[in-house]
């Protein structure tokens, strides 16, 4: 068992050397380039590089990845959606109002700076470079601890970082603006970024609860089956702890498309409800089912949905690559599918927050406590039919919050709709290759042979990301189908928000 616990350690660990961030994708503001991993306070030489043309290129996409790939893939881990979407966030809208001002109709959504001529736009340099400083700001709010790497950033492409202007007639100062701006209105939203809730001077905690959750179970004693267990959970090597409910206190952050996440408030998830036996056990029994018949084909895709930089961060960059959008619309689409997240976030936390509802190992353990069953085995062993229901894993790691609703589900579908609006079209061209054994969980044997995952339109991406969850063993399907409604919805009014932003239909949006 303790090999199977370091092969799920590894899986977070390789994840982040995997990919580094450097071409377009909305789960984290930059996409995926697939280079290896560098540290976060050596990013890798501009120099080595053809140098960067500022009036045609795309310095979000070019400039910014090699910088920030590292330093965030150190910063969190691929599965920790409320800060993945919360750093993306805040990028990628930072984009938007620094280019505003050089759009014929933009209005920012947190800095409304004076139009500039047109004349300023006929090419991408002046929008370049108030993006770069835009997310050299943002960066120092979310990640001060990289400032040498953010200052080497801007130097690497010829820009000074000890440049504080403010002059609103010019790309730095436009940059500094809105940066600024953003950081300053998001530092104190409901997040604790700064672990100053409450006026905290000292021993300061960034995004520490200050909600007061108590989970109902303890890791060691089950005494309401019902609801969320923490889970024991390893860095290998010996050393175990015990799970934390991750940011409860998003619920309270206010969304941009919508007023109150009470909005949205999902059916209660009756079959979780370990008084109703029947619908109870039968919803462990099918996870079981669905535990002892994985095909290398669900295992691949729950890897893959898992990482949120891959799965939510690729899904925009494989849709911009069939498109020849100008960097306005590439950074349009950018805020319109974070936008979507970021709000679908805040739904799925208050949810969870009123129904802390129970993960799948739990009540499998609960209705067969003593008992042997059929599932998954843990990597290399397949299917065995005398598994202690007590040992029990699911084929993912499981997430450190309750159940109900499906948090990545819900992303992926708000996404889906807001890009699938955005782009007018539900067509769609995914493919992902994934060579034979290169699972992270069951590396050398997952999958046995190359597979390509493959999606032709918006709607089968999201209808398999969401049953990923399913197949990787940490959802039920009820939080599946609930999250679809929800983020599809979700997704209809973040669309419809960044698009009045983009006409210029909005008025500012003040300090949160």
């Amino acid at each position: 068992m303790q090999d199977y616990w370091l092969a799920r350690v590894r899986q977070h660990a390789t994840s982040r050397r995997s990919m580094l961030l450097g071409a377009a994708g909305a789960g984290v503001g930059l996409a995926l380039s697939g280079t290896s991993a560098v540290s976060a306070a050596t990013p890798t030489s501009a120099s080595a590089e053809p140098p960067f043309d500022f009036d045609t290129g795309n310095a979000a996409e070019s400039v910014l990845g090699p910088f920030a790939g590292p330093a965030v893939y150190a910063t969190v881990a691929p599965s920790d959606a409320t800060l993945i979407i919360r750093f993306a966030n805040m990028l990628e809208l930072c984009w938007f109002d620094a280019i505003a001002p050089y759009h014929p109709t933009a209005v920012g959504i947190y800095t409304q700076l004076p139009r500039r001529p047109r004349a300023e736009a006929a090419t991408n340099r002046n929008k370049n470079i108030a993006i770069l400083y835009a997310s050299f700001r943002v960066f120092n709010s979310v990640m001060p601890q990289y400032a040498d790497t953010w200052r080497e950033m801007l130097q690497s492409v010829g820009l000074d970082p000890a440049d504080d202007s403010t002059d609103p007639s010019t790309p730095v100062g436009i940059g500094n603006l809105t940066g600024r701006g953003l950081a300053a209105a998001r530092e104190h939203d409901g997040m604790n970024q700064l672990g100053d809730h409450g006026g905290q001077v000292y021993h300061r905690q960034p995004y520490a609860d200050y909600t007061g959750y108590r989970p109902r179970n303890t890791a060691y004693e089950l005494t309401d089956a019902s609801h969320w267990q923490p889970a024991i959970v390893t860095k290998g090597n010996g050393i175990f702890q015990v799970q934390q409910f991750v940011t409860p206190q998003l619920k309270h952050v206010t969304p941009y498309s919508y007023t109150d996440p009470k909005e949205f408030l999902v059916p209660p998830p009756t079959a979780s409800n370990h008084r109703n036996k029947a619908a109870y056990k039968a919803q462990v029994d099918a996870m079981l089912a669905t535990s002892a018949g994985l095909t290398d084909e669900q295992k691949t895709k729950a890897e893959f949905f898992d990482d949120k930089f891959a799965s939510l961060g690729l899904a925009v960059g494989a849709a911009l690559q069939s498109r020849n959008l100008g960097l306005d619309e590439w950074v349009h689409l950018h805020a319109v599918a974070e936008t979507a997240t970021f709000d679908a976030a805040i739904a799925a936390w208050y949810n969870k927050n009123i129904y802390d509802s129970v993960r799948p190992f739990t009540a499998i353990r609960h209705v067969y406590q003593g008992q042997k069953v059929t599932a998954w085995g843990g990597p290399g062993k397949g299917t065995v039919s005398d598994l202690p229901a007590e040992q029990w894993r699911a084929y993912l790691l499981v997430a450190d919050h309750s159940e109900y609703p499906s948090g990545s589900t819900a992303l992926c579908a708000a996404e889906v709709q807001a890009a699938r609006r955005y782009l007018g079209t539900d067509q769609v061209r995914f493919r992902f290759e994934r060579k034979a054994g290169s699972s992270l969980i069951e590396p050398g044997i997952t999958p046995r042979e190359d597979l390509v995952l493959s999606w032709d339109t918006w709607t089968d991406w999201m209808h398999d990301c969401g049953m990923s969850r399913y197949w990787g063993g940490v959802h039920f399907p009820a939080a599946i189908q609930a999250s679809w409604e929800m983020g599809r919805k979700i997704g209809d009014l973040a669309y419809e928000f960044v698009r009045r932003q983009i006409n210029g239909e909005a008025v500012l949006r003040t300090r949160r």
